[in-house]
């Protein structure tokens, strides 16, 4: 009789991975109201944190999958803690009166970066793998987003809550915030290192160590081998410029002045934190509606849902008159208190745009590595990889913003970003590569 292995604890560290992850990578987003203000930088400019965090993704990912093979996984979320303290670190140094460095804040995202890619490859397959694939393990993933949602929900509005008058924002201000994300390293460092967390790759490597060598069909492959991956990591390439690219400029355009060079709603920026970090609240219920509703539908079936209605909500977002405005809850940092704001109808739309985005994470990552057995974890590291997606789409947005003189004309990027994830879903979700051996 086969014994059930109980793996709440190791569930239990990945989901408190996956709060970091958001926690460290969602502080670029009001830190670039910050930054904006103390460099006195553009808007594409002030988002250079965010996309120096992404495209260290880039440099990481395939590492960190090779690196994810092997080490393990328990010694690679080590790693990747002590790299996360050190960038978080660097950014705080960044703002000292001694140093005032632009150079030094983007250094330190940098090298968050690599944290965040690192933390990534570990908690996607080793939850995929603790549900045993399929339906479970993208419902195992789905939970495990919740967490992540409340971290970004949380350091959105606490740091927008921090900052008050984005024109007199300074790096300083954020210090609690950094204190916490060195806090929250050095805790699960101390925790994880005594906690057992299975090894898959390991015992699979292990096992076939003592079985006969059995004779190659003469092919190389890979996981680019199969084309329902390679259309997946563009995906999720793409994905993030509508997870980030949505809140960070629904921050920027209701916390930038009126008279700015792109006008803005000219908010209170912990007002404006607070609508931005609905999105984030709305990921969270996505997540564990989708958690909850895992096991009864497909990861296509929720896609396809979701990002039809994603590129209606953008639509909507752009299209609507800035003129019609609804009253919304916000906490103004400036006064410490709850109060009543009337913003446009339009940024309504585009926060909601987090229920929509809730799932696709999960659901994508589980379409483009299914059937891909034993090269699963390096095609982590690739997925990894387009997480630098974020780090490339998101500067792209601001860009427009600065050509055109709009942040509403800006949106066109993720809502092309949510057309093509509508269309991976719809026609190019298939492994038509169903001859190659993954065992």
């Amino acid at each position: 009789m086969t014994e059930k292995k109980n793996y709440a604890l190791p569930i239990a560290m990945m989901y408190l991975l996956f709060f970091m992850i958001a926690f460290v990578t969602n502080l670029c987003n009001p830190m670039a109201v910050i930054v904006k203000n103390q460099f006195d930088v553009s808007n594409a400019m002030a988002q250079l944190g965010n996309a120096a965090n992404f495209i260290a993704y880039a440099v990481m990912g395939i590492p960190a999958g090779i690196l994810l093979k092997k080490i393990g996984y328990k010694k690679t979320a080590l790693a990747a803690i002590a790299v996360g303290f050190a960038g978080v670190f660097l950014q705080y140094v960044s703002g000292w009166d001694g140093v005032q460095s632009y150079g030094v804040y983007l250094a330190g995202a940098f090298i968050a970066g690599f944290c965040m890619c690192m933390l990534n490859t570990v908690v996607n397959p080793m939850l995929n793998t603790l549900g045993g694939g399929g339906k479970r393990g993208n419902q195992l993933i789905q939970f495990g987003g919740v967490g992540n949602s409340l971290a970004a929900t949380f350091v959105t509005i606490f740091v927008g809550a921090l900052v008050g008058d984005a024109s007199k924002a300074q790096i300083s201000d954020a210090t609690p915030a950094l204190f916490i994300a060195l806090g929250i390293f050095l805790l699960v460092f101390i925790v994880l290192s005594f906690v057992r967390i299975p090894e898959p790759d390991q015992e699979k490597s292990s096992e076939s160590a003592q079985k006969p060598a059995v004779p190659a069909d003469g092919k190389k492959h890979s996981a680019f081998s199969f084309r329902h991956f390679n259309l997946g990591i563009i995906a999720i390439f793409l994905y993030l410029g509508v997870e980030v690219g949505i809140p960070t400029y629904v921050l920027q355009y209701l916390s930038t002045a009126t008279d700015a060079a792109t006008p803005g709603f000219g908010m209170d920026s912990g007002v404006a934190a607070s609508i931005a970090g609905v999105f984030w609240l709305m990921m969270l219920v996505g997540r564990l509606c989708g958690g909850l509703l895992g096991g009864k539908f497909s990861s296509r079936t929720q896609i396809l849902f979701v990002s039809s209605v994603c590129m209606v909500f953008i639509l909507l977002g752009m299209l609507l008159p800035s003129g019609t405005t609804v009253p919304f809850f916000g906490f103004e940092g400036s006064t410490g208190h709850f109060v009543t704001a009337d913003i446009p109808v339009g940024m309504v739309f585009l926060v909601l745009c987090g229920l929509c985005t809730s799932v696709c994470w999960g659901g994508i990552f589980n379409m483009a590595v299914e059937g891909l057995g034993k090269y699963t974890s390096v095609a982590s590291g690739m997925f990894m990889t387009m997480v630098c997606g974020g780090g490339i789409l998101i500067p792209i947005q601001g860009a427009i913003a600065d050509a055109t003189g709009s942040f509403l004309i800006s949106f066109i990027v993720p809502l092309v970003c949510a057309a093509y994830i509508f269309l991976y879903a719809l026609i190019w979700y298939k492994n038509v590569n169903t001859d190659i051996k993954t065992e």
